[in-house]
């Protein structure tokens, strides 16, 4: 039985493309203890069997006694085409024009319940935007975003994005909104890996490391078009050139000076 466990384990993780720090923070235990599982010297709880079965798509029977490589209808399939019923209630006004809906931050965690509940979004703030760039035909909605791991887009910001139904569609570096069981509500760049089973996410901010999230974690994708931001650059933060810029602009001096000097 362990020996099933464990090559199931190390194997289903490289089949998904995770690391050990990734998968052991989705299942909650230390990478220390995941490498253990992975080669026989301890054996998982019942509750982190739990997790790894979730994960992976299959029954704990499976992932102890069953090689789930290669055991057939174990792992879900994705619907990333969208050609399954993928309900999207929107908000309308009395003549059934259809409204933008806003998600504040403080209605983030409850969106993940209610993303597909008429009544929870017919409760959200809905506007219309009546611009050129935003197509009738299409489903937008404004999600507000926080934290600084998007800049130079700053924290409180809101986000204009289109709703994505075939997610083969979405282009690697693509800002987007993620909404996903794990993650909830992100802001991220997103690097498209659905045929190996994962989106990878990135921030603009280099201080946040990249990772991935599985597809049938995945719940909506929105692609981002533009912002909405009440903070005003200021110099010497936001709206400050960058450092190449900079030392461009001291050289030039420096050169005028220098020719000016010759004469």
């Amino acid at each position: 039985m362990m020996e099933q466990l464990k090559v199931n384990i190390k194997g289903k993780r490289k089949a998904l493309g995770l690391t050990q720090e990734e998968l052991a923070v989705r299942i909650g235990v230390t990478r220390s203890a995941l490498g253990a599982y992975e080669e026989g010297r301890a054996e998982p709880r019942l509750s982190v069997l739990l997790s790894l079965a979730d994960l992976f798509g299959c029954s704990i029977d499976a992932l102890l006694q069953q090689d789930i490589l290669k055991a057939p209808g174990q792992r879900s399939v994705v619907d990333v085409a969208g050609k399954s019923l993928r309900i999207l209630p929107v908000a309308v006004q009395n003549g059934g024009e259809e409204q933008i809906s806003v998600v504040p931050v403080q209605a983030a965690a409850g969106y993940l319940d209610g993303y597909r509940d008429t009544d929870f979004v017919a409760k959200l703030p809905a506007f219309n935007l009546p611009v050129a760039e935003l197509g009738a035909e299409r489903s937008y909605r404004l999600f507000q975003i926080k934290g600084d791991s998007m800049l130079p887009i700053p924290n409180g910001s809101y986000i204009i994005a289109e709703y994505v139904q075939d997610w083969r569609r979405l282009r690697d570096y693509q800002s987007c909104i993620v909404v996903s069981k794990g993650e909830g509500v992100v802001y991220k760049r997103i690097v498209n890996q659905l045929e190996q089973g994962y989106l990878e996410l990135r921030s603009d901010n280099p201080a946040y490391a990249p990772y991935r999230i599985l597809a049938e974690e995945v719940l909506e994708v929105w692609r981002a078009l533009g912002y909405l931001s009440f903070k005003l650059p200021v110099p010497g933060e936001l709206g400050a050139a960058p450092e190449w810029q900079q030392l461009l602009g001291e050289l030039r001096t420096l050169v005028g000076q220098a020719q000016g000097t010759k004469k």
